[in-house]
This record gives structure tokens, sequence and C-alpha cells, in this order.
């Protein structure tokens, strides 16, 4: 995937650190930036929807205390039915003398003072009684607007209510009184059971602190709002004064549901909560900004951000140096192999970590130790046969295949494929102690094909789904021997002619034996096929001799020279091959057991 993306943005010749940079955004920080994003939208959402139903309950209650208070109001009229001589007093006729008139009024006013203003109840302003053109009163503060010359009052001393009590809204009626304290008044009418008459009219004014009272639960942020509105939108009760007996301009629009939903409020949006109460035609409303409702998830978001961008800019940090420590080595590596590659073997790789890195520097070192103690050995004790072995080893640690398969680590270190690097180092590191290990000639054949493996299990790294590969063991590898590399300087062929078509490369490998007590290793792929006069002039080459004019670049003739040199002309090489249909490679070997082998590695020859 990463190397798709590099592909298409063209960025694969960038720099290293430039290449870490992109890759650590795309795996680490804009996937972190979503998915925190992704979960502080959740918990938002979370809280509105935990919001929008706790805060209806609350409004349930809240109407449920309301009522209940109501109700305790509305029982407050009866007590005066507790004085017979209030009753008396409510009786008599209003053409009395001065000083009768002044008696009773003395002591009405003293029994509703004692009753309703001192009896406990804070919430109680004022209590008026209308009977027979009197007004009796008592209120805990002075007050205006409300007299029996008054031709304004929506209510009487004979208003027919029959039996029910009826609630007067402040914005209803001219009383006032000092302060100005929002209230309401609860008007009943009151009847003489006795003699069936009316007796007249008590009006209670009650502050609508008890509404704060209820709604306490409610109240406890101050940001939130909560009023109470008529049937027709009018604010009977809300927690800012200034605004009872307006209307609330926007409550057409609000649904007519008993719940919570989403409303825009003065430019900001707020969650809106409502209830109905049952006994009366008012509506209670909560409502509450989203801003407030997330300031604490916002805190903690701006606090996770600066932590967020911390450790980016810290990762970032350690992942340059992580880098740099890789790709150093890495690049003094493909220094030293294009030198060796051009023939100079006095090199040296100076890394002494005990990782990877540093396994693969000490076998690069000692392999290039080795290959110089080889060719000095070599070259004066068995020159021919010595000097094909040599191009065989050479071309087994072919520079090419060590720069391409550490610039396929390099890529995998930069994409961050810690798996893919550790599985690519080790298998490389297997393969040159291996290579190093020049003890015997002859191994057994499943050392060659543990070899092979990993030469194409790397291959695979590196061409991903362009290659594949099968290996077939019909006899016991581990009871009969062959030469040492042999098989891969073949498969390079096969990869190399196969993949320059730009398709996938098939290559079977089948190791079995025949009648005649022969080992044959066949090598078929898919490739192009080699054309007839190509393929006539290269068995004509396999038939001469392997030494004279041989070129290190002809994997094939090296293996068949070493066959020949070691086993005789009978055993070596046989090519088939036909144009688009690919090439077979047939290699013939006598059956070697291990009672033969150390006649062969100490250096004789099998006529």
């Amino acid at each position: 995937m990463i190397n798709m993306i590099f592909k298409h943005l063209r960025l694969r010749n960038y720099k290293l650190m430039t290449k870490l940079m992109i890759t650590y955004i795309l795996l680490t920080v804009i996937p972190i930036s979503i998915l925190g994003y992704i979960a502080y939208s959740q918990y938002t959402k979370s809280i509105e929807k935990q919001v929008g139903e706790y805060i209806p309950k609350l409004l349930e209650q809240a109407n449920e205390n309301i009522e209940n208070q109501l109700n305790e109001m509305k029982q407050l009229p009866d007590v005066l039915y507790n004085s017979s001589q209030v009753i008396e007093v409510l009786r008599k006729d209003s053409f009395q003398s001065k000083s009768n008139i002044l008696k009773d009024e003395f002591l009405v006013n003293s029994y509703l003072s004692r009753t309703y203003i001192n009896g406990g109840n804070s919430d109680i302003l004022g209590v008026f009684l209308l009977s027979k053109n009197r007004l009796f009163t008592s209120t805990r503060t002075s007050y205006k607007g409300l007299a029996l010359e008054s031709s304004a009052l929506p209510y009487g001393q004979d208003i027919e209510l029959n039996g029910r009590e009826e609630i007067i809204l402040s914005y209803q009626t001219n009383l006032q009184f000092k302060g100005n304290p929002p209230f309401i008044m609860l008007m009943r009418q009151l009847r003489d059971y006795e003699n069936q008459e009316n007796l007249g009219t008590i009006l209670i004014a009650i502050d609508l602190t008890f509404f704060e009272k209820a709604l306490i639960n409610l109240n406890e942020d101050n940001n939130s709002k909560i009023w109470i509105t008529d049937e027709e939108g009018r604010i009977i009760f809300h927690n800012d004064p200034k605004l009872i007996g307006e209307y609330d301009d926007k409550y057409n629009l609000y649904p007519n549901i008993n719940g919570s939903f989403k409303a825009t409020l003065m430019e900001k949006n707020h969650l809106i909560s409502t209830d109905s109460f049952e006994g009366y035609d008012w509506r209670i409303f909560h409502s509450i900004s989203l801003s407030d409702l997330t300031k604490e998830t916002d805190a903690v978001r701006y606090g996770t951000i600066i932590v967020f961008i911390l450790v980016v800019f810290l990762s970032i940090v350690i992942s340059i140096v992580l880098a740099w420590n890789v790709s150093n080595p890495l690049k003094k590596l493909t220094r030293l192999m294009k030198q060796v590659e051009k023939g100079n073997f006095n090199v040296d790789l100076s890394i002494h970590s005990k990782d990877e890195i540093g396994t693969l520097a000490q076998s690069f070192n000692s392999m290039i130790q080795e290959i110089n103690t080889l060719i000095e050995k070599n070259y004066k004790i068995e020159l021919r046969q010595k000097n094909a072995e040599l191009y065989a080893l050479q071309s087994q640690i072919n520079p090419h295949f060590m720069y391409n398969t550490l610039e396929t680590i390099g890529y995998a270190v930069e994409e961050e494929e810690v798996e893919s690097v550790v599985k690519m180092v080790t298998l490389l590191g297997k393969m040159l102690r291996y290579s190093l290990n020049n003890k015997d000639r002859l191994v057994p054949i499943s050392f060659e094909v543990t070899h092979t493996t990993n030469y194409l299990t790397i291959q695979k790294f590196r061409f991903e789904d362009r290659i594949y590969f099968e290996i077939q063991e019909k006899i016991d590898t581990n009871q009969f021997y062959i030469p040492k590399f042999i098989l891969q300087p073949i498969i390079e062929n096969s990869i190399k002619y196969g993949l320059d078509q730009h398709k996938k490369t098939m290559i079977m490998i089948n190791i079995y034996k025949t009648k005649n007590d022969e080992v044959l290793l066949t090598i078929k792929d898919n490739g192009p096929g080699i054309e007839s006069e190509v393929l006539n002039k290269l068995n004509e080459s396999l038939k001469k001799d392997p030494m004279e004019g041989r070129d290190s670049s002809f994997g094939l003739i090296n293996v068949h020279a070493r066959i020949s040199m070691i086993f005789g002309d009978e055993y070596g090489l046989e090519i088939n091959s036909m144009m688009k249909e690919g090439t077979e490679v047939i290699v013939r070997l006598p059956m070697i057991t291990r009672e033969n082998v150390e006649g062969l590695n100490g250096g004789e020859e099998i006529a």
C-alpha cells in the first residue's frame, strides 16, 4: 500500500527522511487524528443523548413537585373555615356602624396575618379577602394596584367559580408588591355551606420562588435557562425575572412533544427539553448550550491535542534517529559492495553493533576475508578447478544480488515493515554463512535446496507476486550429495529473463533419480524461451573445454564446468527450450552417498 502511494505520488526517489515523515503521517498522525475526532464526536453525541434523556425526567419530577405545591396552596383557603369568628364576620352585612366595621376588619386582618403571613409559609406575599364590598388584607410588604374601587380587576367578590380555584398570573393583574417580586395569585370563592350563600372571594399572592425550589435540581448549572409558559407562549416563570410576562418568540416553532430537541437560540445550538403540566395548560422548558455541555470534554480535547503534538514531535525525532542508525550503515555497505563489484576486495565495514545490521556487517567482512584467502590459496594449488569454483562463488555472492537485496531491505525499513526486514536480513545472513563455508565441495542436496529456497524467498520479498516457485523432492535429499552452488545461477537466469517480460515468473524444481542410478535436477520456467540459434550456440559451448574462453557472466557454463571437472564429461547440464514456452535445464549427476564424499572432497576426480 505504502509502496503504491509512493509510486503514485512519485516520491520513491525522495530522501529517506522525507519518505519516513510521509509514511509516519500516513500511518500514525492522520489515523490517530481521525480516530480522535470520531471518538470526540461520538462522546459528544453520547453526552447530548444522556442529557436529552435525563433532563426530561427531571422536568417531569419538577412538574410533580410544582403541582403538589400548588395543590397544597389550594388548601390554604380552607383554613378560614377553622375560625367561626371570621365566618360570622363574613356573614354580616356591610351596613353597620363604623366602630363595628373597624372591629371586624381588625379581627379578620389579624387572623389573616396570624394564619397566612406569620404562619410559617414564607412564599405567601399577601392575602386579600373581598366580601360584601369589604376588603380585608394582610401582606408581607406594601403593595399597590388592588382596591375595591378598581374597575380593571378581572375578579370580584361575586364571581362564580363553581367551586374551582383559579390561578391569576402577575401580568393579568395590576397588583404589585414592593420590590416587584414575581408571583401568581390563587383565587377561590368562599361558600357558606350552612346557608348556601357566597361569603366572598379570597386571593392569595404566592411568590414564584417556590418554583425555584422545585426546579433546584435543574438549575445547578448557571448557564442553563428554565422557564414556564402558558398555552399562548407567555412566560409565567423564568430564572431571569426580567423575562416574566414576555412572550417566547420561538414558542410556535417548538415541537409539541415531551422530550428533548435541538434548536438555535442566540446564534448558538442549544439542547431544549420540555414537559407539559397535567393539571394546567402550561409547559416547562430547560435550555442549555451544547458548548456548555461539552466544555469539560473540550478541555480534555485541547489537553489531548497538546499531548498528541508533543508525542508526535518526540516520535518524529526518535524515528529520524532510528532511520539514520539503520540507513547510514546500509549506505556504507552499498558503497563497499560497489567496490567489491569492481574487483576491490580490500574493504572493511566497521560496524560493531550486535543487531541484524551488525551481524550482516560481520558476515560481509568475514566473506571478503574468506574470498581473499580462497583466491590466494586456490589460485596457487588447483588453478583450473578453483578458478571455476571461484567464478561460481562470485556468481553466488554476486554484488548485484547483494546490492538489490540491501536496497530491498532499505525500502522495507523506510516503510517500517519490521517483520520483513528481520526476515530478509536473517535469510541473507544464512546465505552468507552458507557461502563462506567452503570446507566441503560436496554437500547434501537438502543444504542446496535450503539455500535455494532462501534465495527465492528473498526474491519474492523484492518482486512479491511476480515470482512463484515450487520444489518437489522425490528422493531422500539428506542421503545424497551434490556440488555447492549449482542451482542458484540457473534460477537467476530464469528470474532475469522471466521478469524482463513483465509477467509472473513460475519456477518448478524437481529432484529425482533415474533407473541408471543417476540424480537429475530439473529447473523449468515459463519464461520467453531461447531462440534456436542462441540455444544451439549455448549447447555447443557446453560441449567445449569448460575453461576455454569462459566468461564470469555465463553462470550456466560455470556450473557445467564444475560438474564436468569433478564427475566427468558424461555429467553436467542439458538445456531444452522453445520460444514463448519456457526453458528447462536438466542437471545430471551421479548418485553420491556419504561413503563417496571423502575422496571427492579431498580433490580426486571421478572418471
